[in-house]
């Protein structure tokens, strides 16, 4: 110790002088300043030294990503480039919306409430007419995604529980023991399936949008508990979208990882390397939806119980299919509660469950982290609130009709559905990677086929199969459309004429591989080329805001009006 205070006092003295010459320049230097100046300059050092610290170090978003949009931001407030915008966005708004204006025709938009209610007969009768706008035939199998089922006898069962349950709202489970009863065994059913122990548990919600919003914010909240201020979600980046929009609502970082070009799974080694003191979550997706590949989750899962991180597995589109795999004759990667790491689930009940739209459950594998998901404010003079998922009232009605579905299939039922799709769906695969000009992204395991080319732009194949009526899914990054099989793809001669519709598309495409590209490939190609995403954003916000517009169609050159109502 002696030792230690001898040198301390040896430095002290060597560095003295110069402590004292920086003393008097300081001091001479301030001598010609007023003391209000030397705060004032203080003050404003400080600050500047403060707000550069935040910047460099915010962990909320990442320093490349800041740096970009501040570029940006200033690039698009020069007046040149401002007025230019404008024009382009005007323009841009102007298409958007006469393109839906083209999908309602000459009828024109209610914009006040009728003076007088209308008749059931006169209800009914107009609701037709609306009908009648949809162009596309989603029965014939001419969609992707979408519908799901469609079966008659199935819909008869919906609309009459539906019917039976229309006033209920789970939020008051003392007026409604019918529906928390039905919403109890729905989520219990459901971890079941995904071979959850008594001590999982879960809740219904809206969406699967939901169901991995609530998984979020269930995790940040743990997290911050444990005294992380900006917990960070690391995800494939074939990830939902929704991981990002919970990433942004609820102040979290998110990191994306790449996936194998190949495989398109995700590269466990660059998760690994990405797994830091913030990280409140591991994801992995079973299958993902892009290009129907299932993420390496028992790997992911062993990352989560090494680093002591809870581990997701979204399994909203497969939910109703991965659990029933193995007993339809299919082999399928271990995703669920069996594989130690796996902390909670989210499963779409809407898609291959075969519900009505709107409703999904999140479940967990213990208690202690659906309580972080649960709102309460005790202290409001309207009584104490609670509720278990972001909304307060809920449709009753939706929850028993998703109870119906799942009781009207049952376990064999949703295997034999299970069966044909998967078989389908691999049909499908197997012929598409039969064709010249074309290939198969990933590995389409469950229901997802991904198709891309390397001779051709990949969106004239989906505005040539448009004219034949088929609606795909267009992708980017890279550029390739998919087809997700719903059970009205396996209906007989539907899959084979999609086969027969592609190869017809794909010769005629091949004539002239390099010709340039309209339709919804110009579009994709010039937002995939845009530097700054923003700008991207931006013009999806014009769809958005024209999906509300009530704008009534032009009159016509000779003075009429188009339409009556």
């Amino acid at each position: 110790m002696e030792d230690v205070t001898r040198v301390v006092k040896d430095v002290l003295k060597t560095v003295a002088p110069y402590l004292e010459d920086a003393r008097v320049k300081v001091n001479g230097v301030c001598d010609q300043i007023e003391g209000w100046q030397i705060i004032a300059y203080t003050f404003g050092f400080t600050l500047i030294l403060v707000s550069l610290y935040n910047f460099i170090f915010d962990e909320e978003k990442s320093l490349t990503f800041r740096i970009k949009r501040s570029f940006f931001k200033f690039v698009k407030r020069l007046p040149i480039i401002k007025d230019q915008i404008a024009k382009e966005i005007d323009k841009n708004a102007k298409g958007v919306e006469e393109g839906f204006q083209k999908g309602v025709g000459k009828m024109k938009y209610i914009h006040k409430l009728p003076a007088k209610g209308l008749s059931e007969k006169k209800i009914m009768d107009e609701l037709d007419r609306y009908h009648s706008l949809v162009k596309v035939d989603w029965s014939k199998g001419m969609v992707s995604g979408a519908v799901y089922n469609g079966e008659d006898n199935l819909t008869n069962v919906l609309v009459e529980a539906y019917r039976k349950f229309a006033w209920t709202n789970p939020l008051h489970p003392d007026l409604f023991p019918d529906i928390r009863k039905m919403e109890a065994e729905v989520v219990r059913m459901c971890c079941s399936m995904f071979n959850g122990d008594e001590k999982s548990c879960g809740s219904v919600t809206s969406g699967g949008t939901e169901s991995i919003l609530l998984a979020c914010l269930a995790y940040r909240n743990r997290a911050r508990e444990n005294g992380i201020k900006f917990p960070e979600i690391i995800v494939p980046v074939t990830a939902h979208a929704a991981f990002d929009k919970a990433a942004e609502f609820f102040h979290m970082k998110m990191t994306h990882i790449p996936v194998d070009p190949v495989t398109c799974k995700v590269d466990i080694r660059k998760m690994r390397r990405a797994i830091n003191k913030n990280t409140c979550l591991l994801v992995g997706s079973a299958p993902q939806f892009p290009h129907g590949s299932i993420d390496p989750l028992e790997d992911i899962a062993a990352l989560g119980k090494k680093y002591n991180i809870p581990v997701h597995t979204d399994c909203c589109l497969g939910g109703f299919l991965v659990p029933f795999m193995e007993k339809a004759g299919f082999s399928v990667p271990i995703v669920d509660f069996r594989v130690p790491g796996i902390t909670s689930i989210s499963a779409d009940t809407h898609k291959y469950g075969f519900a009505p739209k709107g409703s999904s459950v999140i479940l967990y594998s213990d208690k202690d982290y659906r309580k972080h998901q649960f709102f309460v404010q005790p202290d409001w003079p309207g009584g104490i609130y609670a509720s278990p998922t972001l909304a307060g009232s809920r449709s009753g009605a939706v929850i028993a009709s998703c109870w119906a579905a799942m009781m009207y299939f049952g376990e064999s039922g949703y295997v034999e559905t299970t069966k044909k799709i998967v078989t389908t769906t691999r049909y499908i695969a197997q012929e598409l990677s039969k064709i010249k000009g074309i290939y198969v992204l990933g590995e389409p395991q469950v229901s997802v086929v991904s198709i891309a080319s390397h001779d051709f732009n990949i969106f004239r194949l989906s505005d040539a199969l448009a004219d034949t009526g088929f609606s795909l899914n267009p992708l980017q990054f890279p550029s390739s459309i998919h087809l997700c099989c719903t059970l009205i793809h396996t209906h007989p001669g539907v899959a084979d004429n999609f086969i027969k519709e592609v190869k017809k598309a794909v010769a005629e495409i091949m004539k002239d591989p390099k010709a340039k590209c309209g339709g919804i490939g110009a579009i994709y190609g010039m937002a995939q080329s845009i530097p700054d995403r923003s700008m991207v954003s931006e013009i999806a916000g014009l769809f958005l805001d024209a999906c509300y517009s009530t704008k009534d169609p032009e009159p016509e050159k000779n003075g009429k009006v188009n339409g009556k109502h």
